[in-house]
């Protein structure tokens, strides 16, 4: 999905509807506009809209199906972006960047710290490769990076999926630290500081 893409599909929408909103894109779309493009067709975001109405609900829906049919582009999109996994994305909508205004639409990018989580937490190979790259080309500290992820794993509810978490945030300070932050970072070092941050105890 490239910028180009992205901006026609909003442009589109904002022609259909007619309602203020606020727009918070994510996923591999949001990669795409911080320079990070790779093949994807769809858009992921999370909506606010002026109007709280069932009614205000209803014509938006209906408004994404004609942009959708106008443009050939398919989206995903919720009121809430934390329902979309068992890992919390804490207080993300408070840490957005804005992007562009289309019309009544105030279109801003989930933060890649908080942008990171939901990549973290599914660790399919795209989704570790764009944060990757991402991280590297926003130049974002690894003692940012470890303090949100060990937020969210506190934060989050109960379940299978907090160990998965931690294995997989363990996995990437080891496997790519050093590709992101320079030979000095120190893997074992980021794991130890990620694990006093989330209140655990070392594995092994």
């Amino acid at each position: 999905m490239t910028p180009r893409a992205i901006d026609r599909w909003f442009r589109t929408l904002a022609q259909e509807f007619d309602g203020s909103a606020t727009i918070i894109v994510t996923g591999a779309a949001a990669a795409s506009l911080w320079g990070r493009v790779r093949p994807s067709q769809d858009i992921d975001f999370g909506i606010q809209l002026g109007s709280r109405s069932p009614a205000g609900w209803e014509r938006f829906q209906e408004a994404v199906r004609r942009a959708v049919q106008r443009t050939g582009i398919q989206v995903n999109y919720a009121q809430d972006l934390d329902r979309w996994g068992s890992i919390t994305l804490l207080d993300y909508r408070r840490h957005t960047l804005p992007y562009r205004q289309f019309g009544k639409l105030n279109v801003r990018l989930l933060d890649p710290l908080y942008w990171s989580i939901g990549k973290l937490g599914r660790y399919l190979g795209l989704d570790v490769d764009d944060v990757v790259k991402v991280l590297r080309r926003r130049r974002i500290p690894a003692a940012s990076v470890i303090r949100v992820w060990a937020r969210a794993l506190r934060a989050s509810p109960k379940s299978t999926a907090l160990t998965q978490f931690r294995i997989q945030v363990e996995a990437f300070l080891r496997t790519y630290g050093r590709a992101i932050w320079g030979r000095r970072f120190d893997p074992e070092a980021a794991v130890r500081q990620f694990h006093r941050a989330a209140a655990l105890r070392p594995t092994g």
